[in-house]
């Protein structure tokens, strides 16, 4: 990698994480209510919380704003005609900054529709493969955010054995992990409503 190549990494990198940082939650909550949204709730900037206090208007717009910063930290990084590798380094970068924003002191969200805006911007057709599978999750687990943490936690695996590059495979492992991490309170608390849910079943 020569200078100015590393020079453009770097930079989009930065930028991307950047991007990341944009609360949007956080900030819609802050400027209709002056409350912190970390506050109620699950005590994430997303928008299934921002919904508890917005509704569904609230929902929608910080949907489409952490979609939205992923989806152009994508288009910037081919812009800027980064290789693979780095364009999956700024994905992680943009997801990064959402879970970990400085200004917030690193409490921000858990990722969920920034790796949706990255991966469907990256390439459209894991969309095909990741609906089928929070399906299959759903059906097994009846909890549907499980579902959707089985579907990211799968999708690499899946693409490997349909012959994706490498590269692909890695760059999804690496963000499945984060999302993962991202999500660690909510899989604890999945997997203690099911086993309750079982064990009423049984009575």
């Amino acid at each position: 990698m020569d200078l100015s190549t590393a020079l453009k990494t770097s930079l989009v990198l930065t930028a991307a994480y950047a991007l990341g940082c944009f609360a949007t939650g956080y900030y819609l909550v802050r400027l209709r209510t002056t409350r912190d949204i970390r506050q109620t709730g699950s005590g994430s900037i997303g928008a299934t919380n921002v919904s508890r206090v917005l509704g569904w208007p609230g929902f929608v717009v910080t949907l489409i704003l952490d979609a939205g910063k992923a989806a152009l930290t994508v288009f910037l990084a081919r812009h800027c005609q980064l290789d693979s590798w780095a364009i999956w380094l700024a994905v992680l970068a943009v997801v990064a900054g959402h879970v970990w924003p400085v200004q917030l002191r690193f409490r921000g969200g858990k990722g969920a529709a920034t790796y949706l805006g990255a991966v469907l911007t990256f390439d459209w057709r894991f969309g095909l493969v990741l609906v089928p599978l929070t399906l299959a999750g759903y059906l097994i687990a009846r909890h549907p955010t499980l579902a959707g943490l089985v579907a990211v936690a799968v999708l690499p695996a899946v693409l490997w054995m349909v012959g994706f590059p490498r590269d692909v495979n890695l760059g999804l492992a690496a963000l499945a992990t984060l999302i993962l991490f991202a999500h660690r309170t909510n899989i604890r608390a999945g997997i203690c409503q099911i086993r309750l849910d079982e064990g009423l079943g049984r009575e």
